[in-house]
């Protein structure tokens, strides 16, 4: 009899091979279609379910930007873009894109049309996409000024929104009736990866420096701070506007984010309305608090014997509002102490049970 060990080590080998996992989650968007999530994740394309349950979807490459329009994921390849058909993950359109250097994000007019940025070579270009045999390509601008990352579609507005990787980042906008580049925006951030809209018009940027997500209002006159201590770098994000739910990827996971629970109002009554949503702490728990931008900020986790778990926030002038998402945090169960300090005169800690 002729043993089988040889092929059940070779099985557990192939097992291993087909093993998702991030290693690289750049850029992420919805896929309605199939109800699930894509990401572009280097060397393969992953599908997420939003629940931990991840498979490879098709077999090319999938390096930077990735965009989801009709029935067909579109994915950036540093100098052309590839496209995936939804139904059957069989490449059917790859096209380069003369000129680009380090294509990066893209967004879609909701018709033929991808919009695609050249990280290095600072344009933007035009990709109709109307025949997937004949993609024909067009440079749009030839000098955003400065590094152009991420990029969204306002058609309300006839334009595109793109961030910029500089320090201080800017929003900027591309009027597409004659394609010329304004600031709308000036940040206090900087590399700025990725920026979103949710189905109330409100505008969400992902920035390495620090790593937090800032939620613009429709005209960006109002901005807050988005954040959770979970995120390192994040990414290109993506926005389902159905349930208006936030995909944050930093390389090494995506982490989903309830959009709906920050509408929620002040939570306190005290001087910088310090307080937390939903305690016992869940996934789309966050605290929030209040700050006028003269005074240093810091929130910080301790267990129950006073000794510090993480530090959840830090900012040396934060102005407005301000609120700390919990998503990503993962510790043993049990009670914790919530410490914010504001300046050297305020100083308040709260109990919350994870």
């Amino acid at each position: 009899m002729k043993s089988i060990l040889p092929l059940i080590f070779f099985a557990f080998i192939i097992q291993l091979s087909n093993a998702q996992t991030y290693t690289n989650a750049e850029s992420v968007e919805y896929d309605p279609v199939n109800d699930q999530w894509l990401v572009s994740n280097g060397s393969r394309m992953i599908a997420d379910d939003g629940n931990g349950n991840l498979t490879f979807f098709g077999t090319g490459p999938a390096q930077l930007g990735l965009e989801v329009l009709g029935n067909t994921a579109f994915v950036s390849v540093a100098d052309g873009v590839k496209g995936y058909d939804l139904t059957t993950e069989n490449e059917v359109m790859d096209v380069s894109v003369p000129g680009a250097t380090f294509l990066n994000g893209m967004t879609n007019d909701g018709n033929n049309t991808l919009y695609a940025t050249g990280f290095s070579s600072n344009k933007i270009f035009a990709i109709d996409v109307s025949d997937l045999n004949n993609p024909v390509v067009t440079e749009i601008v030839s000098n955003t000024g400065q590094q152009p990352n991420g990029i969204v579609y306002d058609g309300a507005n006839n334009r595109l929104l793109f961030v910029t990787w500089t320090n201080p980042a800017l929003v900027k906008a591309v009027d597409l009736t004659n394609n010329m580049v304004s600031d709308v925006t000036s940040t206090n951030v900087g590399q700025i990866d990725g920026i979103d809209d949710d189905s109330q018009g409100n505008y969400y940027v992902s920035s390495w420096s620090p790593d937090r997500i800032t939620k613009y209002n429709s005209d960006f006159s109002v901005s807050e701070v988005v954040t959770t201590p979970a995120i390192n770098s994040p990414a290109d994000i993506g926005i389902n506007q159905a349930t208006n739910t936030l995909a944050i990827p930093i390389f090494s996971d995506v982490i989903f984010v309830d959009l709906q629970v920050l509408s929620v109002e002040d939570l306190t009554q005290d001087a910088h309305a310090f307080g937390v949503s939903s305690n016992p702490i869940q996934q789309h728990s966050y605290a929030q608090f209040t700050t006028d931008g003269s005074q240093e900020a810091s929130l910080t986790l301790y267990d129950m014997r006073g000794v510090k778990v993480t530090d959840l926030f830090y900012n040396p002038n934060p102005n407005g509002i301000q609120k700390v998402l919990f998503a990503g945090i993962e510790i043993p169960k049990g009670v914790y102490f919530l410490q914010l300090k504001i300046g050297n005169k305020y100083q308040k800690t709260l109990q919350v049970i994870f």
